[in-house]
């Protein structure tokens, strides 16, 4: 399905025109940085068209460089105080121009990042480094398809009501588990329904949304594309779900695990290989392998994959909240593994024939799709280059395995796999990896830095 075909996408002209007829006043025009936010300037309508459309604006380096609260992080070879904290240019990638449906009289254009002096991409961004492991599988002669499955949970409270009360007795809008019901999911619907239908009308195709595995949890599913494509869906939908839920006076959260009661939020990624016209799947073949019939292509991309996914964990699970939600019966996995539709395992094969693909059940909704998306499909691809075979498929319950690999049970151990792995320095690069070592430990150092309210209520008075 083409893009200029959706249902919101815009090109130059008709953005020119909207503008011009007083339909669209302000361009968000955005990047996601190391968090998977969306970051950038809201741009008078008439400005973009004379002055930004076919050229640039300039933001601070430091957007790649600073934690959550926007403090600028000192460590970084990328940028410091040392270096001025220059600027970078955003250059808005036209193809992904498109109406923001919930916002009034608003378009929204997603940017890449390049270096201030010269026209290379600042590799460090999250949409360099995606972009850079599609233009190789496109290289050896690759389309790379993905959809991802992301699951949140739906509170009561609002934004600021549950800041007023530290994020503590928040009250979940169901309060059973609502795994397919209809009814609860009516219940929902008031924002559940308007995050799908101004997605559906902003160019990102929404499939369907279900009630999930906890308390007023729901998942929103939309069509799968080309990588790049999916994460720009991804990012876009994940962002304006939140501005909805509080145009609604309710929050959302995509935290990994918000309560250690209550189910994790995933991630899923489905991915598979096309070739370049998008018309045969190279997954699809006539080798057996248990229950599933794949090609050699399926087969060395799950084998490598599978190899390398300790190695890239942190991409998937990026914060120490984020290793909370691999508990066994969970529906999470803990062990690596790969079977035939069996949501105890790791990595579930799902579809036949030319819809026959991999899904891989560790990354959280936490996880930054550009990311996740990036280091898959470098582990996918050199699967294939080194023809890296896969165990032996697992039948049964995995949970229950005693002698699989297991998941990185934190985010030191991860950080760990990543710091010792030569294979994602030499394909990511040193740099790369360096800069996302240094935001992972960044995470968990201040994490560690903090004193709980669990630790409060356990040693206040006993200790």
């Amino acid at each position: 399905m083409a893009k200029t075909q959706l249902r919101g996408m815009l090109d130059s002209q008709r953005l020119k025109k909207m503008v011009d007829d007083g339909e669209i006043e302000t361009v968000l025009t955005v990047f996601p940085d190391i968090y998977g936010r969306l970051l950038g300037k809201r741009i008078t309508g008439h400005y973009f068209i004379d002055d930004v459309l076919d050229s640039e604006v300039h933001v601070c380096d430091y957007l790649l460089a600073c934690d959550m609260e926007m403090d600028p992080v000192p460590g970084y070879k990328f940028t410091s105080w040392q270096q001025g904290y220059g600027d970078v240019r955003l250059v808005p990638d036209l193809d992904t121009l498109r109406l923001a449906d919930w916002l009034d009289k608003t378009a929204i254009v997603l940017c890449d990042i390049y270096q201030e002096d010269g026209d290379a991409l600042v590799e460090v961004a999250p949409r360099s480094l995606l972009r850079a492991q599609v233009e190789r599988a496109r290289e050896k002669g690759y389309l790379a398809m993905a959809g991802s499955e992301l699951e949140l949970y739906v509170f009561k409270d609002s934004y600021d009501e549950a800041g007023a009360k530290h994020y503590t007795d928040l009250k979940t809008i169901g309060s059973y588990i609502e795994d397919y019901h209809i009814l609860q999911g009516t219940k929902e619907e008031f924002v559940i329904g308007a995050i799908r239908q101004h997605m559906d009308r902003s160019g990102i195709p929404v499939e369907f949304s279900k009630g999930e595995w906890g308390p007023g949890q729901q998942e929103i599913n939309l069509r799968y594309a080309e990588f790049l494509e999916m994460a720009d869906r991804h990012i876009i939908y994940k962002h304006a779900a939140k501005e909805i839920a509080w145009q609604k006076e309710c929050a959302i959260t995509f935290m990994a695990k918000w309560n250690e009661a209550f189910a994790g939020s995933s991630m899923h990624v489905h991915a598979s290989l096309w070739d370049k016209s998008g018309i045969n799947s190279l997954f699809h073949g006539k080798d057996k392998m248990g229950e599933v019939e794949a090609s050699p292509v399926f087969r060395w991309f799950l084998g490598g994959w599978m190899k390398h996914v300790r190695e890239l964990f942190a991409f998937y699970a990026p914060y120490p909240t984020s290793y909370k939600r691999f508990v066994a019966g969970s529906f999470a996995p803990t062990g690596i593994a790969w079977s035939y539709d069996n949501r105890t395992a790791a990595f579930r094969i799902v579809g036949h024939g030319p819809s026959l693909r991999i899904e891989c059940r560790a990354p959280g909704a936490d996880a930054n799709p550009y990311l996740a998306f990036a280091v898959t499909l470098a582990a996918g691809l050199d699967g294939i280059e080194n023809k890296i075979e896969p165990p032996e498929v697992y039948d049964g319950d995995v949970y229950a395995a005693q002698d699989l690999q297991q998941v990185p049970k934190s985010l030191n151990e991860a950080i760990d796999e990543l710091a010792n792995s030569t294979w994602a320095r030499e394909t990511l690069g040193e740099d790369v990896v360096d800069h996302y070592l240094h935001f992972f430990r960044t995470e968990q150092r201040k994490f560690d830095e903090v004193v709980t309210s669990w630790e409060r209520g356990r040693y206040f008075e006993r200790a």
